[in-house]
């Protein structure tokens, strides 16, 4: 599917739903355009990238490919060619994945490709439907709005990852069950993940931010800049989430380790008492006829008696050593 916005200086904004109209626009060289593309056939790539806007083969290439590509700049003279992320996040924070976003930035159109369709897109596209001066700033100015939009998902994800770790903290002091070490270890993989996708886009904007590029205006290099520095803070905090995460995992480690050390406590006085006994039982327990007190009349009682003076005898020592 594919949607197009055309803006004119003093003339409405303008949504175009054919192919000719685009075509139209494309050719008359004036105005704003901006083409979205998204779960397209190959065949509808072709038809924009290809015939009306002809891209270069490898940008087109890189577009069509399903498979993983890096967050990258091309400079192809009179257009950008960028890839970046965004985050594709459903209920659990911990299965994170990404959309690819393929962006050419001209002069005086911005095209957007991806597989799916993105939720940071669908909100700028109706951003400048309500306000036209986002596409009359020119092209510049709307790749950063589009690019801006995808970074700032970014940010609530650490904020429900950091949320988690909290109540994953909290439960793991009360009661630390084996699920909440699984989940505080797929959370570690998704903060690893994130920061994957964050490190490489941040270059990306960097170099958009310093006058590397004809097509980006002296006067909106600044605005790309504020989504690196909103990167660099989103790595900052990714830091600061793995961290916690890792004290976290310390957190039920320790937990688990002195709430074993209690168990093996309990278990170690049981046996140390009841080794004695079993050492009484064992001699009174030997098969001789000719022994003392085989006879006596209260022998078994006083058997009893001697446990149970060793128990409690072993039970006040425990205690007063304060292993109870």
């Amino acid at each position: 599917m594919f949607q197009a916005m055309y803006s004119l200086p003093d003339q409405p904004l303008r949504k175009l739903s054919s192919v000719d109209e685009i075509r139209e626009m494309r050719a008359s060289g004036e105005g704003m355009l901006w083409v979205n593309l998204y779960s397209c056939q190959p065949s509808e790539y072709d038809i924009f990238l290809r015939d009306m806007f002809h891209f270069h083969p490898l940008a087109i290439e890189d577009t069509l490919s399903t498979g993983y590509q890096p967050p990258k700049v091309d400079d192809f003279g009179d257009y950008l060619f960028i890839i970046v992320h965004a985050l594709a996040v459903g209920e659990d924070v911990s299965r994170l994945s990404t959309d690819e976003l393929n962006c050419f930035l001209g002069r005086n159109f911005v095209v957007t490709a991806s597989h799916v369709r993105l939720a940071a897109l669908d909100s700028i596209w109706e951003r400048a439907g309500r306000d036209g001066r986002i596409l009359e700033r020119g092209a510049d100015f709307l790749a950063h709005a589009v690019l801006d939009a995808i970074v700032d998902e970014f940010l609530p994800y650490l904020d429900r990852i950091d949320e988690e770790v909290d109540f994953l903290e909290d439960s793991i002091i009360q009661d630390p069950k084996p699920s909440a070490l699984r989940r505080i270890l797929e959370l570690k993989h998704s903060i690893l993940g994130l920061r994957r996708v964050v490190s490489p886009q941040r270059e990306v904007m960097q170099r958009l931010s310093r006058g590397e590029f004809d097509v980006i205006s002296r006067n909106c290099e600044i605005y790309f800049r504020d989504i690196y520095d909103h990167l660099v803070r989103i790595t900052d905090l990714s830091e600061g989430v793995r961290d916690v995460v890792g004290s976290t995992l310390d957190t039920y480690l320790s937990v688990s380790s002195n709430k074993m050390n209690e168990i093996m406590k309990a278990l170690t006085i049981v046996s140390t008492i009841f080794l004695p006994l079993t050492l009484v039982t064992s001699l009174y327990g030997m098969n001789f006829e000719m022994m003392p007190e085989l006879h006596w009349r209260y022998g078994y009682l006083m058997v009893w008696a001697i446990m149970l003076l060793i128990i409690i005898g072993m039970l006040w020592f425990f205690r007063r050593r304060r292993w109870l």
